[in-house]
C-alpha cells in the first residue's frame, strides 16, 4: 500500500505552474503529440489567456496540484462553477430541486475541460504514482467542496478507469453516450464504405456528391498552412453556431489567436473554398490516435455540406494519418447513419446533502440502464452489414 505524504494545493491561475510540470503529468507520452491535446498545458492557458475561462465567465479557475517529497506528482483541470453551461453533462434539475428545497447549487465545482466533451483522464498523475495521486486528488478536490460549504464535485467526461477508481471512494459514477467511428484498418473511404449495407453505402454517396457539389473546393489546413484570415473566416461560422446553440458563443476570438500561436500543429480546419473564400468550415483536434471534432459553422447554407465537413472529412483525415478513432462530439444521432457508432461515456459526482445525494444516485442509477439499453438498440441499427 503507498503511503507516501501528499500535500494538495490549489492555484488560480494555470500559469502558477510550470508548463513542463504539468505537461509531465498531463502528457508523459511526449507533448509533441498528446494522446489528449485538450488537458495540456497549452490549451488551458489558452482558454485562460483569452477571456474564455476566468472573471465575469462562471468558470473560475482553481487548479488542483499533488505534491510529494519529490515534487509534482499530479494535477486536475478544476474550475469554480455559477452555472451550468458549457459541460454537456446536464445536471439542471438537480440544481432546480435542491434550489426548490431552499439549497444553494451554485456555485459548484467542476473538474472538466471547459465546453469540451471528449472523454480523457481528468486526474493527470505521473506514471507510477497513480494510485496514491488520484486518491489525494480525489480527495483533495471533495476536501475543497466541502471546507466551502459548496454542493456538489462533478467530473466529467472522465476514463472509465477513473470512473470506477471514483465509485470506490463514494462518488456517483453517471453514464452517458455519444458517437464515435472506428478506424479498422482501412486502406480509404471506400474500403469503409464497403463494411456498410447496400442503403446505407449509397445514401453517403449521394450525400458527398450533393456536399461537393457546392461549387468550390475543401481543403484541410493544419501548422503553418494556418494564417489569420483563415481564423478570421471561422470566427465568423463559429459565432453564427454558438448564438444559434447557446446564445452567447463560450470561446472569445482571442483564443483561435492562442491556438495558432501555440498549437496549430494539434488542430486541422477543414474549409469550404468558393470563388477563394471561405464559406464554411469544421474545427478538428489532433490526438496521438483520435482525430476530435469540435466546431462548425457556415456564411452560406448547401446540402450536405454540414455532413461532409464534419464527419466524411474526418473520417478521411483519420484514415490518412492512421487514427484509431473519430470522436464527433456530444448528442446527434444523424451520426449513426454516417457510421459513428454510440459508446458509453462517464462522469462522477460528489453531493453535499445526503438526502440529495441519495436521491441522484438513484436516479443516477437507472439512467444508467436505459443508457445501457439505447446503446444496445442503437448499435443494432448501425448501418453496418450483419454478420
Amino acid at each position: 500500500m503507498d503511503e507516501r505524504a501528499i500535500e494538495i494545493r490549489t492555484h488560480d491561475s494555470i500559469d502558477g505552474i510550470d508548463p513542463a510540470d504539468w505537461d509531465a503529468c498531463a502528457c508523459p507520452e511526449g507533448s509533441d503529440r498528446p494522446e489528449d491535446p485538450f488537458t495540456t498545458h497549452r490549451f488551458l492557458a489558452a482558454l485562460e489567456r483569452s477571456g474564455s475561462v476566468g472573471p465575469g465567465t462562471g468558470w473560475q479557475p482553481l487548479y488542483l496540484s499533488a505534491h510529494d517529497e519529490s515534487g509534482l506528482i499530479g494535477v486536475a483541470p478544476m474550475y469554480a462553477k455559477s452555472h451550468s453551461q458549457g459541460e454537456y453533462v446536464f445536471d439542471y434539475s438537480w440544481a432546480h430541486a435542491w434550489e426548490r428545497a431552499g439549497g444553494r447549487y451554485y456555485p459548484k465545482l467542476q473538474i472538466a475541460v471547459p465546453f469540451t466533451p471528449a472523454s480523457g483522464r481528468r486526474f493527470l498523475v505521473k506514471p507510477g504514482a497513480e494510485s496514491a495521486a488520484t486518491a489525494a486528488l480525489v480527495q483533495g478536490a471533495v476536501q475543497v467542496a466541502a471546507d466551502n460549504e459548496l454542493s456538489s464535485l462533478h467530473v466529467t467526461f472522465c476514463t472509465e478507469g477513473e470512473a470506477i477508481a471514483g465509485e470506490a471512494m463514494g462518488l456517483i459514477h453517471r453514464s452517458h453516450s455519444q458517437y464515435h467511428w472506428f478506424n479498422d484498418g482501412y486502406a480509404d473511404f471506400d474500403a469503409f464504405l464497403d463494411t456498410l449495407s447496400s442503403r446505407k453505402r449509397k445514401a453517403i454517396r449521394k450525400d458527398r456528391r450533393t456536399a461537393q457539389g457546392f461549387g468550390g473546393e475543401i481543403v484541410g489546413l493544419t501548422g503553418d498552412d494556418l494564417k489569420p484570415e483563415h481564423w478570421d473566416a471561422f470566427w465568423t461560422f463559429y459565432q453564427d453556431t454558438g448564438s444559434r446553440k447557446w446564445g452567447t458563443p463560450y470561446l472569445t476570438r482571442t483564443f483561435f489567436d492562442e491556438v495558432q500561436e501555440t498549437m496549430r500543429d494539434d488542430v486541422l480546419l477543414v474549409l469550404a473554398m468558393r470563388e477563394g473564400h471561405p464559406v464554411a468550415g469544421a474545427l478538428n483536434f489532433i490526438g496521438r490516435d483520435v482525430l476530435y471534432g469540435r466546431y462548425w459553422g457556415c456564411t452560406e447554407h448547401h446540402p450536405s455540406l454540414h455532413f461532409e465537413l464534419c464527419y466524411y472529412q474526418a473520417i478521411d483525415h483519420a484514415i490518412a494519418r492512421g487514427l484509431g478513432r473519430v470522436e464527433a462530439g456530444a448528442q446527434g444521432d444523424h451520426k449513426l447513419a454516417r457510421g459513428y457508432l454510440p459508446v458509453t461515456t462517464h462522469s462522477l459526482h460528489w453531493i453535499g446533502d445526503p438526502g440529495l445525494r441519495n436521491a441522484v444516485a438513484e436516479f443516477c442509477e437507472r439512467e444508467a440502464e436505459a443508457v445501457d439499453e439505447d446503446i444496445e438498440i442503437l448499435t443494432s441499427m448501425g448501418p453496418f452489414k450483419r454478420g
